[in-house]
Order: structure tokens, then sequence, then C-alpha cells
């Protein structure tokens, strides 16, 4: 069973004050590259991969979606999903997603939001995604950038220049790997750009757009702070199509 870390109270009380838990989509400067990245959401069935509080659930359901079945593993998630949702055309549940099962051909998009780098067998989960598709329907996802999370020691290293570095150690050394973020011990699995794509292609589907995300002029003009994220990317945004 994948860690669930996000029921441990210190871990749920810092990710609940984030920006992005606090405002949502919105509150998640990678969010308009995603959103382009999207099919058109009118009339389909969506499964909502690690769903958390149910922001792109209820999102889906306000660009036409018919159904979403929102899974997530961590009981406080689920729970904080229904309490913010009265859609009956939204269903919430609690998954393990390196143990996942769905219904074969029940949905037209899977989309998940940086939860993939938890699972540890990547090639299962896609799999089940794949099996769980319409031909035709699309696989978006975001996930920690590999280049972010490969080091053993991640974190700004500051030279005497002031010039900031992200470093890149063991970039080559796939697998597991334990962070101190919100909480201490937090468990990831680092793979390469090209283990996440033969992944895909692998397991039935195509590649359609693969962006390493960063910010714009104007996010940078607006919030100052993102211009650290010009410096590595910190997110890898991918839709695959079956």
């Amino acid at each position: 069973m994948a860690q669930n870390i996000y029921d441990k109270p210190e871990f749920f009380e810092g990710y609940s004050q984030l920006g992005r838990s606090v405002h949502g989509l919105d509150g998640a400067a990678e969010w308009p590259a995603i959103r382009a990245a999207l099919p058109d959401l009118q009339g389909s069935h969506v499964v909502d991969l690690g769903c958390g509080f149910g922001w792109f659930s209820r999102f889906a359901r306000e660009q036409g979606a018919a159904r979403v079945l929102g899974l997530d593993l961590s009981e406080n998630m689920i729970a904080r999903a229904r309490r913010d949702t009265a859609d009956p055309a939204i269903e919430y549940g609690i998954a393990d997603l390196d143990h996942l099962t769905l219904e074969d051909g029940a949905f037209d998009l899977a989309y998940s939001s940086l939860a993939f780098h938890y699972v540890e067998d990547f090639d299962r989960l896609i799999q089940a995604i794949h099996n769980a598709l319409m031909p035709g329907s699309h696989l978006v996802f975001t996930i920690e950038h590999p280049i972010y999370m490969a080091s053993l020691t991640p974190g700004w290293q500051v030279g005497e220049n002031g010039r900031k570095r992200w470093p890149v150690d063991h970039y080559s050394v796939e697998g597991r790997r334990t962070t101190d973020w919100l909480a201490k011990g937090v468990v990831k699995y680092h793979r390469t750009i090209g283990t996440t794509l033969n992944a895909l292609m692998r397991g039935g589907f195509a590649i359609r757009h693969v962006e390493e995300w960063h910010p714009t002029p104007a996010q940078i003009a607006a919030n100052p702070d993102l211009a650290e994220e010009m410096e590595r990317p910190m997110i890898l945004i991918v839709d695959a199509q079956r």
C-alpha cells in the first residue's frame, strides 16, 4: 500500500494552507497550461486520480462532464471533497493508485495532478488506466519533474555569487526518494522522463503533448517569487491518448 502521508495531522494541516489548497485550481500557477492540454469535457465520463479536495472534479462538471469519479488514498481528502461538493453526478471514493482497479472502458478522460510520483508500480497503474479508457480517450497528468525530484538532497543551493542552483544528482538512479516536505519522511518514486514516456507508450498510449512547465513573463510580473521556477523545471505535464 502506498504511503498515506496526507492523513498525518501535521502534513494535512500544512497542505491545507497551501495556495492551491485554499484557492483551488486558480491557486496553481501551472493550471492555465494544464487546462490548455485538456480535451473537450462536454458529456464525458471522468476519473480524477488523486482528487484531493475535489477541485478538478467540480471543474469537470462545470465544463459539462456527465459523470465524475474522484479517487484518493486519503480519508481526510475525501471527507473534505465530499463536504465541499453538492452534486450527485460526482462520486468520491478511497483508492490506492498502486492497486487501482476500474471498470473497463468506463471513462473518456483520466486526470491526475501531482499524484503519480507517489506510485511505485507505474507500469501497472498505466495499464489499469488504459483498460479503463474508451478508445481515443485521453490521460492528462502532472508529476513533479524528474529533474526536481531526482536529488537525494533536494533544495536550493546558493553559490558565492548569490545565484541559486538546484542539485540534479542521482538522476539516472531511479526509485524511492524520501524527503521532508510539510512532514518528515515523505516517500516518492523518481523516474526519468524517458522511463515515464516509454511506460506510457508500452502501455498502449500515444504521446500528444509534453510540457516542462515554467511560468510566463506575465505570471512572474504578477508574482516575482515565481522567477526561481525558471532555474529548473518543477512540473511535467503530459497528455497521452489511448
